[in-house]
């Protein structure tokens, strides 16, 4: 049997979009094999949004090119996407194919084998309107299923090369997004997480259908369903019907991922995101207020063009004050094609790397308060692994929790008491009901 060996570079759109591909060449008779391993055809799916991206692409596609050098070689993706004629250049790769089109990879591919002549697929995807159906019903070794339910964004903030490597918005037909659901719950999944380029962007281009109406009718329509989690949604998204939903459903998650980028009012306007940190602040508000048990973590973006360490200080203190639960901390990476990588005032490394040190310090400050305030409470766990010695898995608030009880099964949900903390993380205990 041929075999086939992935490398996947990127966000969890791309490792949705890699098993979604993966299924094509299993259905076709390939065999799944490690990328370290001697395969038949190697396809590197790729990320653009740093230029460090690129670079780790490409070198992917050497990688491979010496693990097999009469292997086919496909390279596809965002950077793909934009860089179609910088990749055909590359010695070994024979199909390429950007961001529409992976649906074909394996007729791609096969063509290639037979001709022998490179194949190159890429489409202006700032002409696309369908959504790529590419579905997936199981995952290798994971207890949460990730669900693509659309792609594109329209936002174009101005460090940002993503809306031009995926287009615009376009969202899944929402009785396909319930039907994968469950045909997903039906193979064994208990959470199901909704993910996107611009997840709660879904239903923009679609007609009097909302994400909040998606949601609702996930809810309401897979039997079966013990977990739904928003991989991130931007504040502006956040409506009293979603907060009202969330805190009326056992099913919806107790976690928010909310990017803010910035907790500089003057950053925020040259990063072209489109709110203040008073309305960000005052909608936080709102929702602690609605959901008191509600876990919000974020992104923020450190060292952009212009940042002083007085515009990086009010981000720390804002930070602080608001109480995120965890960050995401990423050093502005200069992407050439995007309006930031021409502004003056670029930020020289080291002073970047310092301020991502000070942030992830306090982020391990604010994850670690936020533990131990679970202390005594009795938190929902999803257990996915074993470790040491101890049953690991997330509660719904997306905490690590780890258990010693032979009783407890991996892949099972269960109600777990908090007894101690060990740093970020959580040690519980299961108690059968009586």
């Amino acid at each position: 049997m041929p075999t086939v060996a992935f490398h996947t570079l990127g966000c969890k759109v791309n490792t949705y979009e890699t098993e979604g591909m993966l299924e094509l060449f299993k259905n076709a008779g390939y065999t799944h094999v490690d990328f370290e391993e001697k395969a038949d055809v190697y396809v590197i799916n790729t990320c653009t949004v740093t230029n460090t991206s690129d670079s780790k692409s490409r070198q992917m596609i050497r990688k491979a090119k010496r693990t097999n050098p009469d292997a086919a070689i496909a390279v596809v993706g965002c950077y793909a996407q934009v860089s179609s004629e910088d990749i055909a250049k590359i010695d070994g790769v024979d199909v390429i194919i950007g961001t529409q089109h992976r649906n074909k990879i394996v007729d791609h591919v096969e063509k290639y084998l037979q001709d022998k002549k490179q194949i190159v697929d890429i489409e202006d995807v700032m002409q696309l309107h369908d959504f790529e159906k590419l579905k997936i019903y199981s995952y290798e070794n994971r207890t949460r299923a990730f669900m693509k339910i659309q792609d594109g964004c329209n936002k174009f903030c101005t460090y940002c090369i993503i809306p031009y490597a995926r287009g615009g918005i376009r969202s899944c037909n929402p009785q396909d997004v319930i039907t994968q659901a469950q045909q997903l719950v039906d193979n064994g999944f208990l959470e199901i997480v909704l993910t996107g380029i611009h997840t709660a962007g879904y239903g923009t281009d679609l007609k009097d259908y909302s994400f909040y109406q998606l949601l609702k009718d996930l809810v309401e329509k897979v039997k079966g369903l013990k977990r739904l989690r928003i991989s991130s949604i931007e504040m502006g998204q956040v409506t009293p019907e979603i907060i009202d939903l969330i805190g009326q459903s056992d099913i919806i998650v107790d976690h928010l991922h909310i990017p803010i980028q910035s907790g500089c009012d003057k950053t925020l306007k040259r990063m072209n995101r489109t709110y203040t940190t008073a309305e960000f602040e005052e909608k936080l508000n709102a929702l602690k207020k609605a959901l008191p048990t509600l876990s919000i973590t974020t992104d923020v973006i450190v060292g952009f063009p212009g940042e002083t360490e007085e515009d990086f200080m009010s981000t720390y203190q804002w930070i602080k004050k608001n109480h995120f639960n965890q960050l995401h901390v990423f050093p502005y990476s200069q992407r050439k094609g995007t309006p930031a990588a021409k502004f003056r005032d670029q930020v020289p490394g080291d002073v970047k790397k310092d301020r991502v040190r000070r942030l992830m310090e306090l982020s391990h400050e604010l994850k670690e308060d936020f533990a131990s305030w679970q202390i005594g409470k009795t938190l929902n766990v999803l257990f996915e692994e074993e470790k040491d010695g101890y049953k690991v898995g997330h509660a719904s608030n997306y905490l690590m929790v780890k258990v010693k009880d032979p009783r407890v099964e991996l892949g099972t949900i269960y109600n777990i008491k908090v007894v101690a903390q060990d740093g970020e993380d959580l040690i519980g205990e299961y108690h059968e009901k009586d």
